[in-house]
């Protein structure tokens, strides 16, 4: 009679340790951070001891039965009943870490797709930087381009400027020379009119003592 009772015991206490190991592996699913495949993994380890609770309770149950001891399928059925309870909580314990685990995804998705927009609005803004700073460097060497023929064209109205100065001073002094010129024609010219009166006023002198000189003698011969 102590073999049976001893085997009784011993398939109890395994019954006992299963439901204990299969309800920390319940906890190591809800603390997991892991992927999918880390919770099937889990799930694999999970079904493998399920299935081997119920069958150590299958087997106390069927020794129960066989006996027909009363306290014996009692206690089968308590831990069929436990059995359920754990099955319950291994299966709510997946839909809680796949919930978990498809939000986490998501948010990696929205993440990723946000990453993803945020580098093409990065890849288009440095494009239009790009382009934006190709049309200042354009505008830049246009107008380096217009400041350049400005200055050409500073430099020749200046090289007119200068040559017209050249000009206008070589006509001044030309001017200067003609003044020059005729303020000596004029002193000449008045030099001339005052020599020319001189030698009309000698003329005349001449004429009256040439005039004189004939009556003169005309005087002495008559008379």
């Amino acid at each position: 009679m102590e073999q049976p009772n001893y085997e009784i015991e011993q398939l109890q206490t395994e019954i006992t340790q299963t439901d204990l190991a299969l309800k920390s592996l319940i906890q190591n699913i809800y603390c997991s951070t892991g992927s999918a495949e880390d919770l099937d993994a889990l799930n694999a380890e999970g079904r493998t001891k399920l299935n081997f609770l119920r069958s150590l309770i299958d087997k106390l149950e069927s020794i129960g039965s066989e006996k027909q001891n009363a306290e014996i399928q009692i206690a089968a059925s308590n831990h069929r009943e436990q059995y359920y309870s754990t099955y319950r909580m291994f299966r709510k314990a997946n839909v809680v870490r796949l919930l978990a685990i498809e939000k986490m995804e998501k948010e990696e998705l929205y993440q990723t797709s946000g990453d993803a927009i945020i580098r093409n609005r990065k890849k288009k803004d440095k494009a239009n930087l790009v382009k934006m700073s190709s049309g200042i460097t354009e505008q830049l060497l246009s107008i380096s381009r217009h400041l350049a023929d400005t200055s050409k064209l500073s430099a020749d109205t200046l090289d007119t400027l200068v040559n017209s100065s050249t000009t206008v001073s070589g006509t001044r002094t030309e001017l200067m020379d003609t003044r020059t010129a005729l303020s000596q024609s004029g002193k000449l010219l008045a030099k001339y009119s005052r020599r020319q009166l001189t030698d009309k006023f000698i003329l005349f002198l001449g004429f009256a003592l040439f005039f004189f000189c004939v009556l003169y003698i005309v005087k002495k011969r008559v008379f």
